[in-house]
C-alpha cells in the first residue's frame, strides 16, 4: 500500500482539472499558500504585475527605489552604497514585496539588501571557494565529478541574493557566457562520452529566453550519452511569473529535466510559487529543493522544518541543506555546523522522510559535497551494532 501524508489528498480527492484558459476548481491544497503582497505596487494591473519581463525591467537597483518598499535603516543606506562596487542589488517587485518594511531582520530582507557584513572578508573566505574555475576545461563548463558536469549559461538573475556562492561572477556583465563559450561548452560535452548529467547553472538559466533555453536543451537532448539535465533556478522563489505554459510546453520536449530550485523560508511559499511548482510539476518535471542554512533567516529546526512541510504540500522533494560556502563577504551568514546537525536530529524521526533532506559541506577547493549527519551509531564490536533512534532509545542488530 502506498503511503500517504496525513492532510495531503490523493490524487482521486482533487476534481479533474478544466481545460486550458478555463479557471482552475478550487485546491483545498492551494489555498494554504496565500498570495503574495503588492505593496508598494497595489495598482500596478495584473497583466503587468504577472508579467517576468515587467518584474525584470522593474527591479529595485538602487538606494532611491528601495526607499519606497521599505524604511531603509542606516546601516542598509550606508550598505547600499559601499557594496555597490562589489555585488550590485537587484531585487523583482515580487520579492521586494515579500519583505517586511519595518523589520530589519525580516528574512527575505537579510537576503536581498546589502548589509555592512558583506564588506568584512574572513581569513577563510574565498574569491572561487568551490574552485570552479580550476576545474574548468573550457569556459563555462566545471566538470569534477566523473559522470556530471557544471554548465553556466548566464551571469543574470531575478535577484542578486546576498549569500551568493558566485559573487565573483553574478551580476558582472563581464563574466557573461558568450555564444562561441556556450558552443565550445557543448562541443566539450559531445567528446565526452562519460558526461550522463548536466546541471545547466548560472547566474539562473530561466534568465535566458524560451528560444535560447531550447536550443540549449535541445542540443544537449541531441547528445546520445547525456542521460538527463538539472537546471537551477530560484526563479520559482524571486520571480514565480517565469514559469510560463509556453515554457512548460518548450521543457516538455527535453524529459527527463530536473529542475532544482532555491527556497530558504516558508515567508517565500506564496500561492504564485506554488502555481510555478504545480505548472512545472504537471509538465513532468521533477522538483527538489537546496536550501542554504543562514543565519538569522533559517536556522533553528521550527522554520527548516514548515519550510520542509510547505514544500512537500508544493511537491518540490527536500534535496539538500548546504552549509554556507566560504565565499568572499558572507561570513556573517556562515553558522557552526552543529546548527545543521541540531536540524538533522529534529527532522529525523518526528517527520516524514520524505521532509529530510541530505545536509551537506560542499568542501572548500573542489573537494565536492560531503554529507555531514548526526551520529546514531553508539558502539559497533564485531558483527553487533547498538544505535540510538531519533527519540534517545538504543536497539541492538546483529549481523548474519
Amino acid at each position: 500500500m502506498m503511503e500517504r501524508m496525513e492532510g495531503i489528498p490523493e490524487r482521486h480527492d482533487l476534481p479533474e482539472p478544466l481545460p486550458a484558459g478555463g479557471p482552475r476548481p478550487a485546491d483545498p491544497v492551494r489555498a494554504r499558500f496565500p498570495p503574495g503582497p503588492r505593496a508598494a505596487w497595489s495598482r500596478v494591473p495584473d497583466a503587468q504585475w504577472n508579467d517576468w519581463h515587467w518584474q525584470q525591467r522593474e527591479r529595485i537597483t538602487t538606494l532611491a527605489q528601495l526607499e519606497k518598499v521599505i524604511h531603509v535603516t542606516e546601516e542598509e543606506r550606508r550598505a547600499c552604497v559601499e557594496t555597490d562596487a562589489v555585488f550590485h542589488m537587484g531585487i523583482t517587485p515580487y520579492y521586494a514585496a515579500l519583505m517586511d518594511p519595518e523589520d530589519p531582520t525580516c528574512p527575505v530582507r537579510l537576503q536581498s539588501v546589502p548589509t555592512m557584513g558583506e564588506l568584512f572578508a574572513s581569513p577563510a573566505d574565498r574569491e572561487d571557494p568551490l574552485a570552479e574555475e580550476r576545474d574548468m576545461p573550457v569556459r563555462c563548463i566545471t566538470h569534477r565529478y566523473p559522470d556530471r558536469v557544471l554548465f553556466y549559461t548566464t551571469h543574470n538573475c531575478p535577484v542578486y541574493c546576498r549569500h551568493c556562492t558566485r559573487k565573483r561572477k553574478v551580476a558582472d556583465p563581464t563574466s557573461a557566457a558568450a555564444r562561441q563559450q556556450i558552443e565550445e561548452a557543448l562541443d566539450y560535452i559531445a567528446r565526452h562520452g562519460e558526461i550522463r548529467d548536466v546541471v545547466i547553472s548560472g547566474g539562473d538559466p530561466l534568465s535566458l529566453s524560451d528560444d535560447r533555453l531550447d536550443d540549449i536543451l535541445g542540443r544537449l537532448r541531441a547528445i546520445p550519452h547525456v542521460e538527463i539535465f538539472r537546471l537551477g533556478t530560484r526563479n520559482l522563489v524571486t520571480l514565480p511569473q517565469r514559469i510560463t505554459p509556453a515554457l512548460c510546453a518548450m521543457l516538455r520536449k527535453h524529459h527527463p529535466v530536473f529542475v532544482n530550485t532555491h527556497f530558504n523560508h516558508p515567508r517565500e511559499c506564496t500561492a504564485e510559487a506554488f502555481e510555478a511548482a504545480r505548472m512545472l510539476a504537471d509538465a513532468g518535471c521533477v522538483l527538489g529543493n537546496q536550501m542554504v542554512l543562514l543565519k538569522g533567516v533559517n536556522d533553528d529546526p521550527r522554520t527548516v522544518l514548515e519550510l520542509n512541510h510547505k514544500l512537500l504540500l508544493m511537491r518540490v522533494r527536500p534535496y539538500y541543506i548546504y552549509q554556507c560556502d566560504l565565499a568572499k563577504g558572507i561570513s556573517h551568514f556562515r553558522t557552526p555546523i552543529e546548527s545543521g546537525r541540531k536540524i538533522m536530529r529534529a527532522l529525523r524521526g518526528h517527520t516524514s522522510g520524505l521532509a529530510v533532506p541530505h545536509f551537506v559541506v560542499d568542501a572548500p577547493d573542489g573537494g565536492g559535497k560531503i554529507p555531514v549527519n548526526p551520529d546514531y551509531v553508539v558502539r559497533h564490536q564485531g558483527k553487533t551494532w547498538v544505535f540510538r533512534n531519533y527519540a534517545g532509545k538504543e536497539y541492538t542488530y546483529y549481523e548474519p
